[in-house]
């Protein structure tokens, strides 16, 4: 463990994270983002056209945005670590940040903008035929779909964006939906109501997923009444919402009754003095890259002001970065985990 206090460790990224690096980086705080081995961007690096991000007219891909945002943090100063944190200490003046790969961090603030998880059905064989026809991503996976009648499970904007973009693929895409009518934007359902390759299977629930090595078909049991029935289907697309990632924190930090962090009015403070928290980790209702991105600005200046009033001789711990920590240049985000991206 290095004898170093940093300023702020943000843990996650993602629009929020990576927002809240670009202020604290320009504030001169020197941030360390831990953006994860695997999921550094968060969820729009699975994202494609996004068409409602301001300063993108003509819409962005997902991906595209993010490389943006992380070159934006990078530029400012900010050190990028793909690792995954394993373990949190958030008592005390001095919080302790653990990784996977087996360092150790001491900050006087932290960052959590871990996001939210894939909600999965729960059923029997999900976990089993996972990567086998059943899927959360359709940008990861639609590819191996090709000419092949699928289904899409959900009813809200990432259901019909999921079910639009695999029609480039599939031959024949259902929607399988609990209601009889659906809660996405009225722009989605639209696309979506006018693809000729999309049919709605309205009130019915996904009882099971069946195959021997791949998905066959799915059961579904009527939400209504009715006669249940099967569909003959090569893949299964889950699209039914996210859950807020806070396993990390879920013992130290105090959580509202939705599961997400909960944090003081439309402030980033938690239970826990000098921890901050921002993004769909703290937000149960709009998840939006705009709005995920204005929290971490939120969360940085929380930060900011924070420090600004700690004695002195505790700030006096958190000692510049020593050139040695610093990796020699930038690198991709194809670094190996555990290894420092984009020091300057």
């Amino acid at each position: 463990m290095s004898d170093q206090v940093r300023q702020v460790v943000i843990i996650g990224s993602g629009p929020a994270g990576y927002t809240a690096a670009i202020y604290a980086a320009r504030a001169g705080l020197r941030p360390l983002m831990i953006a994860s081995s695997v999921d550094a961007g968060g969820e729009l690096m699975n994202t494609t056209d996004v068409e409602n991000f301001p300063g993108f007219p003509e819409g962005v891909q997902g991906p595209d945005l993010m490389d943006r945002f992380r070159e934006q943090a990078e530029k400012f100063g900010t050190e990028i670590l793909l690792d995954d944190v394993t373990e949190v200490d958030l008592a005390g003046d001095i919080k302790t940040v653990r990784t996977g790969g087996g360092q150790t961090f001491r900050a006087l603030t932290v960052i959590l903008s871990t996001g939210s998880a894939y909600r999965r059905l729960g059923l029997a064989d999900e976990d089993r035929l996972s990567g086998h026809g059943v899927s959360w991503c359709a940008t990861c996976d639609g590819f191996f779909f090709r000419n092949k009648t699928i289904a899409v499970v959900g009813g809200g904007d990432s259901a019909m964006e999921e079910a639009t973009f695999l029609t480039r693929f599939a031959e024949k895409v259902y929607v399988v939906h609990r209601k009889d009518s659906l809660r996405a934007s009225k722009i989605m359902q639209q696309r979506a109501f006018d693809n000729a390759k999309i049919e709605f299977v309205w009130n019915s629930a996904v009882a099971g997923i069946e195959g021997a090595e791949a998905v066959e078909q799915i059961r579904l049991s009527s939400t209504t009444g009715g006669e249940d029935r099967t569909l003959a289907v090569s893949g299964v697309f889950i699209a039914i919402g996210n859950d807020p990632r806070t396993g990390l924190v879920s013992e130290q930090l105090a959580l509202t009754p939705e599961g997400t962090v909960q944090v003081d009015g439309r402030s980033s403070r938690t239970s826990i003095a000098g921890v901050f928290a921002a993004g769909d980790v703290i937000d149960p209702t709009y998840r939006q890259a705009i709005t995920a991105a204005a929290s971490g600005t939120v969360a940085a200046l929380d930060v900011e002001h924070y420090l600004a009033d700690l004695p002195t001789a505790l700030l006096s711990e958190a000692d510049a970065v020593d050139e040695k920590d610093s990796a020699p240049s930038a690198g991709s985000t194809e670094t190996p985990a555990g290894q420092l991206v984009g020091t300057h």
